[in-house]
């Protein structure tokens, strides 16, 4: 399999200039186990754009199941899913597995590309001493976040659709995320810019904080005081490590994360950015 698999479902004819308003899903859908519940949560949201983390294709624990490809299917969107990880203990010697990032929308979608950070945690290397169970998660790959654009109008829109780190510290992920906004900043020279995703860390405080300020980035899950975006677990409580950032000249209204959403460990956070004008 390619590192980037697109396609469309979406049957409308091209928009020829943006809405007004558009609404935006983030969500980490825990590789898409119950697959059934979150397409039913995402038919109800309304979505325009969706940016999904954790997301399976041909891996056992997920039934073999192609779930970007499954979930545009249902939703009658545009999709591309880029390759995170090959997942060595669920896939099969013909037929591989993958995991990673999937962007759905209902505008088309062009230009998409990885892009892999530079640093890395060893952790998920395969080593000869380590079994390839599942539990175990041994993996070629690494973490990345899958960018797209979108143009109506000559107006663009880049989209980073993001997976930082779970394992290492937060000095791991704040370098992930400083090589993301870095190369965010340069595209926004030309277009509007989103940046998204399941960030593994709290990102409204210390020198993550300075940094998405010095980037012209606006937070806006910020004003909803740190809430959790994880729901509690017997190892953990929750925390904040899901995040939507917006480009500055985009109006970010109505922030919302939906805790009573349980088909993942993550709840979605939901959206409303304006579109019209300059």
């Amino acid at each position: 399999m390619d590192e980037i698999e697109s396609g469309s479902f979406f049957r409308e004819p091209p928009m020829r200039e943006w809405p007004e308003t558009i609404r935006l899903v983030s969500w980490n859908v825990n590789r898409g186990y119950q697959l059934t519940r979150i397409i039913e949560y995402l038919a109800s949201s309304s979505a325009d754009l969706i940016l999904l983390q954790e997301t399976d294709i041909n891996a056992r624990r997920t039934h073999l199941h192609n779930i970007p490809r499954e979930i545009a299917r249902a939703l009658r969107m545009n999709y591309v899913f880029g390759r995170e990880f090959e997942e060595l203990g669920q896939g099969e010697r013909t037929c591989p597995a993958f995991h990673g990032q999937t962007t759905l929308s209902r505008f088309s979608l062009s230009r998409s590309r990885l892009l892999r950070f530079h640093r890395q945690s060893t952790f998920w290397y395969p080593r000869w001493f380590i079994p390839r169970l599942q539990s175990l998660q041994r993996r070629h790959g690494a973490r990345m976040a899958l960018v797209s654009e979108i143009t109506i109008g000559g107006r663009t829109l880049v989209l980073y659709n993001a997976h930082l780190e779970s394992r290492g510290n937060d000095e791991l992920r704040s370098d992930q995320l400083s090589e993301m906004l870095s190369e965010a900043s340069s595209d926004s020279r030309r277009a509007q810019v989103i940046v998204a995703g399941d960030f593994n860390f709290d990102v409204s405080r210390g020198p993550a904080a300075t940094l998405i300020a010095g980037m012209q980035l606006d937070s806006p899950f910020v004003r909803l005081g740190g809430r959790a975006t994880t729901r509690n677990c017997r190892l953990s409580r929750g925390s904040a490590i899901d995040w939507i950032l917006t480009d500055k000249t985009l109006s970010a209204i109505s922030p919302a994360i939906d805790s009573s959403i349980n088909p993942s460990d993550h709840f979605p956070l939901t959206l409303d950015i304006h579109m019209k004008g300059d």
